[in-house]
């Protein structure tokens, strides 16, 4: 039997990413409408601002990117191959992806003890301390190492070749609004 999927913490990382969002697009429109109709009282950091929000958001939705299948990989190929292959295939894809991931991280928490080391800052009169910026990358990084352990243990240990083949959604992965309307 597959485990199920933590939807809590998928439901999570999706609010904390359109919370980062909402945050950024509320930024750009005060800034827009302040450059425009209220030139006087325009902040000059937002732009900035955007970026971290977004870098942050990208960074951590990531992880439903792997969950999901939404990473770039070679369908194409992996299609034309029979379950089996598909799954061994899929292990090996995860273990490359493990070292990618492990990459960003080792190399994001030296990025971060750098900054923190040299007291970095941005070079606006926010001054905002740039380790937390350069921290999404090896939050990002752990987050998708995470989702990555979990597809390489069920499709080492758990696989299902009528469920698991490529392009088959189980159950538990589908999203309660496509659930609950039967369509998928």
């Amino acid at each position: 039997m597959i485990p199920p999927t933590n939807s809590f913490y998928d439901k999570l990382e999706r609010t904390l990413v359109g919370i980062l969002g909402l945050l950024a697009m509320i930024v750009g429109l005060v800034q827009v409408l302040g450059r425009y109709f209220f030139p006087q009282h325009a902040i000059a950091w937002a732009e900035e601002v955007i970026v971290y929000l977004v870098v942050w958001g990208v960074m951590i939705i990531s992880s439903q990117l792997v969950r999901t299948d939404g990473h770039v990989r070679p369908d194409l190929v992996l299609r034309i191959l029979p379950a089996g292959a598909q799954r061994w295939l899929e292990v090996f894809n995860c273990l490359v992806a493990l070292g990618f991931c492990g990459g960003m991280l080792w190399y994001g928490i030296e990025i971060v003890q750098t900054s923190l080391l040299l007291d970095e800052t941005s070079s606006t009169g926010l001054a905002f301390p740039m380790w937390i910026y350069y921290a999404a990358l090896p939050a990002g990084g752990f987050l998708m190492s995470v989702r990555y352990i979990v597809r390489f243990l069920r499709y080492l240990l758990w696989f299902d070749p009528d469920t698991m083949a490529l392009g088959h959604i189980p159950d538990h992965e589908v999203p309660t609004n496509l659930a609950a309307d039967g369509k998928r």
